[in-house]
């Protein structure tokens, strides 16, 4: 047994030094097999093959001692986890080869007490054929672990049982201590007086409650506001679809005059959707313009246009009363003013068509970009095809390789299975009857399970039954309380509750007559000034119909005379820029036996720029005679005085 345990010692010792994340295992091997020169030739091969096993089965061997810790050797030390591997591996792949003889010999060299554990754990039938089967069929095949491993183990499992317990026995009669004499402490009964047995009370009688009423019908009908609601719902809606049905008809009009695509007042009502009068605690105030067009204005913009009329008023005498004390006119700067606008306009509109310009130009410029870029991908493409080609041709001759490889190692396969299956088959009968075994054994205890469970839910069952009956017993509870007793703690201010609500009914009806002197007040105050406001309104309306007639003498004076747009170096230069780079695009163009530009043929696409582009145009025109009309307006003092 010593020439044995010297054996697994070195082998658990250089199962420590082993990592798997860095070593490699062959070369783990060579290393090993250098450093165990010393062991005799016998040895040395003993130590290497079990040691070359226990690596390449470390998986299956991991699954094991990973469970093992978790559940029966949560004691066992962490250093003896290379030990339990090496047991594991002698169990599964060498009990056959060893014998059940050396097999015991090895166990008996080990710890005791540590080997009937993890035996009596790796040999259990319940695990062998339930976890333990499913984790390494995972690893490899199921019939290959069933037959080769699962089995064997489950064959030899008698023998293993009847050496955990000579072990257990050996290990029992070595760690027994000496009996001393010594007096036993005996216990005795408290002498406690028996309670009295209580009586169950009565139930109590179940109370006669009174029929209730029926559920009227009205709970199940649908009430006419919503029947109201849907119909309306339905006709706006039915509205709602007409606008927009008219609105994608005439759609693209906010280019033409007012008068051709304002609809009249009466189309307008007829057009206007109806909804169910709503209730507004306070009304909005609203202005009308002299063009009959709502507009409606909150309480800040009407004091912010009035203060701003106010002031208007207030420079326009300012500036009477400077002229009637000798002071001298602007009307030079204001001539002077006109002309620097003009001008300023002048500019501004030069700079609209030179950006305009610029922009086509870059059009133009992306076009002559698109047509090289597309030439380039044509001559990528062209290359990437041939590149593709020799890959391809490559790819499918070590196709051809790999099949033929492949098709010579299953004819190697299926040569070495025709072997086993004869050997196979012998195993079958006496694997199935184990099985069945252990399977009626499993049954047998879990019957005797569930009997125990039924008795264990009986006894609980009368014994909440008992609790119940002891919590039905009456207890009286409640305290009788006066409210008009004070409570004396000796506190300064103290009093009865129904002397502290008569105080509190006094403070409620106190607060109650300040709130409504409150309300009075604010209500005095709204009036007041919404009247204030209306004097605004009044006041604002009739500056606003001033300044109405002011514009239209001057819009009369100023629509006679439309100014030609006049022509820039800048414009001009840009314009030959853009046919110079038009006329080398169509020279590309030909040269490259791509097809025509977009702008030459009618597609959608060029229709659409070219849309654009007169687009452009045409605001820029608008743009020029609404500034030649408009010009810069004269200040408040002067629409004042028109008016």
């Amino acid at each position: 047994m010593a020439y044995y345990g010297k054996c697994l010692e070195a082998v658990i010792e250089q199962l420590d030094k082993f990592t798997p994340k860095r070593d490699n295992p062959e070369q783990f091997l060579e290393a090993a097999a250098t450093s165990l020169q010393a062991l005799s030739p016998r040895k040395q091969g003993f130590v290497l093959e079990v040691l070359s096993g226990c690596l390449e089965y470390r998986k299956l061997l991991t699954v094991v001692v990973d469970a093992f810790y978790a559940q029966d050797g949560r004691l066992c030390l962490r250093v003896d986890r290379s030990r339990f591997k090496v047991i594991c591996y002698l169990a599964t792949f060498l009990l056959e080869e060893l014998g059940f003889q050396l097999f015991c010999d090895i166990i008996k060299s080990q710890p005791v007490d540590k080997m009937c554990k993890f035996l009596r754990f790796f040999f259990n039938p319940l695990h062998l054929c339930s976890w333990i089967k499913d984790e390494w069929s995972l690893i490899y095949e199921p019939a290959h672990v069933k037959e080769n491993w699962i089995d064997p183990l489950i064959r030899w499992q008698p023998e293993v049982q009847e050496l955990i317990s000579h072990l257990e026995g050996a290990s029992v009669s070595q760690s027994s201590p000496l009996k001393t004499k010594a007096k036993v402490t005996e216990p005795k009964e408290f002498n406690l007086t028996a309670p009295k047995p209580r009586t169950i009370p009565a139930p109590e009688p179940v109370p006669v409650v009174a029929k209730p009423r029926p559920v009227p019908q009205s709970t199940y009908r649908t009430p006419k506001e919503q029947q109201q609601l849907e119909t309306v719902k339905r006709y706006n809606r039915r509205k709602a679809e007409e606008l927009l049905l008219r609105a994608n008809v005439e759609e693209l009009r906010c280019a033409m005059p007012r008068s051709c695509r304002e609809p009249t007042q009466g189309s307008k009502q007829q057009l206007q959707l109806q909804f169910p009068p709503r209730i507004r605690k306070t009304p909005k105030l609203t202005f009308y313009r002299p063009d009959s067009v709502l507009v409606k204005l909150n309480t800040t913009a009407i004091l912010r246009e009035g203060a701003l009329y106010q002031r208007q008023v207030e420079q326009e005498l300012q500036r009477v009363d400077k002229l009637v004390d000798g002071a001298g006119d602007f009307s030079e700067f204001l001539e002077w003013q006109k002309k620097m606008q003009a001008k300023d306009r002048e500019e501004q509109l030069a700079a609209g068509e030179c950006r305009r310009l610029q922009g086509k130009l870059s059009h133009e410029e992306a076009v002559l970009a698109r047509q090289s870029l597309v030439q380039e991908n044509k001559q990528k493409a062209e290359q990437q095809k041939e590149q593709m080609a020799k890959l391809m041709l490559q790819h499918a001759k070590r196709r051809l390789q790999e099949d033929r490889s492949r098709k010579e190692l299953v004819e190697q396969v299926i040569e070495g299975q025709k072997n086993v299956k004869a050997a196979q088959a012998k195993l079958v009968k006496g694997r199935r009857q184990t099985v069945q075994e252990v399977i009626e054994a499993s049954r047998g205890l879990l019957q005797r399970r569930a009997q125990e469970a039924q008795e264990e839910q009986r006894r609980r069952c009368e014994l909440i039954s008992q609790l119940r009956a002891l919590e039905t017993q009456p207890t009286r509870k409640g305290k009788l309380v006066d409210l008009t007793q004070i409570p004396s703690y000796g506190l300064e201010g103290e009093m009865s509750i129904v002397e502290l609500r008569e105080r509190l009914a006094l403070l409620k009806e106190n607060r109650r007559h300040e709130e409504e002197e409150k309300r009075d007040q604010i209500i005095q105050s709204k009036r007041t000034k919404s009247q204030e406001l209306q004097d605004t309104l009044e006041q604002i309306s009739l500056c606003r119909a001033a300044m109405g007639r002011s514009a239209a003498l001057r819009w009369e004076e100023k629509k006679a005379a439309p100014a030609a747009p006049t022509q820039d170096e800048r414009v001009q230069q840009l314009r030959r820029r853009i046919s110079e780079r038009a006329a080398e695009r169509s020279k590309q163009a030909a040269l490259l036996h791509v097809s025509a530009p977009r702008a030459a043929r009618p597609k959608p696409r060029a229709q659409l720029e070219a849309q654009h582009w007169l687009e452009q145009e045409r605001s820029r025109e608008r743009r020029l005679r609404a500034l030649q009309r408009g010009g810069s307006g004269p200040g408040p003092a002067r629409r004042l005085e028109a008016a």
